[in-house]
């Protein structure tokens, strides 16, 4: 299973915990859409990156995808030419929702489109055998191969070098178990760390207790998970790529089921949609995504 499935499925669960407020956050997902038929992102312009969150929550809360608008936005953005590795894989992930529910769509528009697309991710590639979403570098990251695995696993392919992938993020392991996303800032960030763990997973290697042990450190007292240590603050980001990690190696989140359920419920906006923290003001697509991922792992009972 890929990748962003695997997460689209968890996100499908959210609905037993939510009941009628799904509803709400459905109507606010689609007041997110602008007329030319992308996801707005904090300013209310259309937005790539933010358009592949808003139809993942749409698709997670079993909504109706506005595929009319949604084909003419992706359509901007032809093979990708031009677009940053972030994009290019949102590019990926939205031409795979649009294909799965457009054979017709799809049939004409896929073999040369999905090869000059990861030609464009290739690009990306590393000295190391590794990807970074800044192009010619010697070293990839954490983020960089994450992006670049789901890009080609949402367009049916798969990575090459498999080997060079994983050499290149276990390298960004650091001395308390943590992975750090890039050399420039060598300390433990719980998203990279969270996405080693979850790229390892899919390969078949054996579960790092060094790895997990530091994951569930990151867990504040109050509910939710914190981005690194030292930091007390918990944050919506980092708790559902925690929860995602963890449930991967079939932790037990039974005692901590309640706190999370009450630090998320703490970042609900009655509009819909979900804070990244208690320090932002803000609602996206992107955090009520990650607020559904947090609510489908907690909907289910170890």
């Amino acid at each position: 299973m890929s990748l962003n499935l695997e997460m689209l499925q968890v996100v499908r669960l959210a609905p037993r915990l939510l009941g009628d407020s799904a509803e709400l956050i459905a109507q606010f997902l689609y007041g997110l859409i602008n007329d030319d038929g992308g996801f707005c992102d904090r300013s209310g312009k259309s937005d790539l990156y933010y358009t592949s969150f808003g139809v993942g929550g749409l698709l997670g809360l079993q909504q109706d995808l506005p595929l009319p608008k949604l084909r003419q936005y992706i359509e901007r953005f032809g093979d990708g030419d031009g677009i940053d590795l972030v994009h290019l894989s949102c590019l990926a992930r939205c031409l795979h929702a649009v294909w799965s529910r457009d054979d017709a769509w799809r049939t004409r528009q896929m073999a040369d489109r999905v090869d000059t697309l990861l030609s464009h991710v290739e690009s990306h590639r590393a000295e190391d055998g590794g990807f970074n979403v800044e192009r010619g570098s010697a070293r990839g990251s954490v983020y960089g191969c994450f992006l670049a695995v789901g890009a080609y696993q949402d367009l049916g392919r798969t990575p090459p070098e498999f080997s060079s992938l994983r050499s290149c993020i276990e390298s960004f392991q650091c001395d308390d178990g943590g992975y750090a996303n890039g050399m420039e800032l060598p300390i433990g960030l719980t998203p990279p760390s969270s996405g080693a763990a979850t790229l390892l997973r899919h390969w078949g290697c054996a579960e790092d207790p060094r790895l997990t042990r530091w994951l569930w450190e990151r867990y504040h007292r109050s509910g939710g998970f914190c981005v690194m240590p030292g930091i007390e603050v918990p944050d919506l980001l980092s708790t559902a790529t925690a929860l995602h990690a963890l449930v991967g190696v079939h932790a037990d989140l039974k005692p901590i089921q309640e706190s999370c359920l009450d630090f998320v419920d703490s970042l609900w906006n009655a509009r819909g949609g979900f804070h990244g923290s208690w320090e932002d003001d803000d609602l996206d697509c992107e955090y009520t995504y990650y607020g559904l991922l947090v609510l489908g792992h907690l909907s289910l009972r170890n």
